[in-house]
């Protein structure tokens, strides 16, 4: 039986607890060519397989929510808050799956695929498409202005310290103890409907634009005391007092040698922060002070399943299989990139 050979350091890092040792890639002419930071991460991801097929699930649904509810809404015949009389019983509950109701609109026989919600009969289907749209909106946006104040706040604190460390920590102890379901309650009821009514041109949905405000105030704080605490670490290293022996200015190390190095957590935990505010969404919506009917929601969706869940528990179904399956994708996509970037995490 053939036995492969290893080298010292081969079987030294086994003995350390290193997962894998791959051979080095070598050119045509026998050059032996060095793996790159970013080529061995993509290498240790690409092994996960319930990360990649959290991917999958994500790209599948960001197109079935855009292009997707579009071609429903063109194929089916009409929108998510058209209102069909003929999709409530005698005793007001809504048709199931695959039913045929009539458009008054148009005079045809339309199809509900699952069915109406128990309100006013509107499409359950394409109203779920359409409230992914709106809840991965909120959810995206506002970890984009999450990520981007907590970094930035939290690299000065981090590297400049002093009283601009000070002023930072305050702010983040003052919002952590700020409660956020009250301000949206105010939010909602003084500013609220102007806010809503924000749309960019129809490119958000209405309500957005409240939510997001919302969560970046009150979400910062989380990334910015991890940015700090890694930038404080950072700020000690050779390289970086290297860069100041050379006369490079304070904005070009934190750009040029201290970010690339942060690259790691912010990937991480926007993917976490994103299944956070998707369930975050769907708590406010469901208590009424997140995203306003007509406007669908998966939130606003399971606010009105209640009413039903004895007599027409599909209708809980759909939005909550649909909040389940996204942030359990984000989340195992979070713990995927996390161990492709740091593989010591898995021992």
């Amino acid at each position: 039986m053939s036995t492969t050979s290893q080298t010292p350091d081969q079987a030294l890092g086994r003995e350390i607890g290193e997962t894998e040792f791959a051979p080095v890639p070598e050119t045509s002419a026998g050059e032996v060519r060095a793996r790159g930071y970013w080529e061995q991460v993509w290498r240790r991801f690409k092994r996960d397989r319930v990360a990649i097929a959290s991917i999958v699930f994500l790209v599948f649904l960001i197109i079935a929510v855009y292009p997707g509810a579009w071609l429903a809404e063109q194929l089916l015949g009409h929108g998510p808050n058209q209102i069909f009389p003929d999709a409530l019983d005698d005793g007001l509950l809504p048709v199931g799956p695959m039913s045929h109701v009539s458009n008054y609109d148009t005079g045809n026989t339309d199809l509900l695929i699952l069915g109406a919600d128990g309100t006013l009969g509107r499409d359950e289907f394409l109203r779920l498409l359409y409230g992914g749209r709106v809840s991965l909106q909120v959810a995206l946006i506002s970890t984009f202005f999450v990520m981007t104040i907590g970094v930035t706040l939290g690299a000065m604190a981090g590297y400049y310290r002093g009283w601009i460390d000070t002023i930072v920590a305050r702010l983040t102890e003052i919002t952590m103890a700020f409660p956020v379901i009250l301000f949206a309650i105010a939010l909602a009821s003084t500013a609220g409907s102007r806010l809503n009514s924000v749309t960019f041109g129809g490119l958000l949905g209405e309500g957005v634009v409240t939510l997001v405000l919302i969560f970046t105030i009150f979400g910062w704080f989380y990334p910015a005391r991890i940015i700090r605490a890694k930038v404080f670490s950072l700020r000690e290293k050779e390289f970086v007092e290297a860069a100041l022996m050379t006369g490079a200015s304070d904005t070009r190390i934190i750009r040029s040698h201290l970010l690339p190095h942060l690259m790691a957590p912010i990937i991480v935990y926007s993917s976490l922060i994103v299944a956070s505010y998707i369930l975050f969404e769907a708590a406010l919506s469901f208590l009424g002070v997140g995203i306003q009917l007509p406007t669908a929601s998966w939130g606003n969706l399971l606010a009105e399943a209640p009413n039903y869940y004895t007599t027409v528990p599909l209708l809980m179904l759909w939005p909550g299989i649909a909040v389940v399956l996204t942030t359990l994708a984000f989340n195992l996509l979070g713990d995927g990139l996390r161990d492709a970037f740091d593989p010591r995490s898995r021992l």
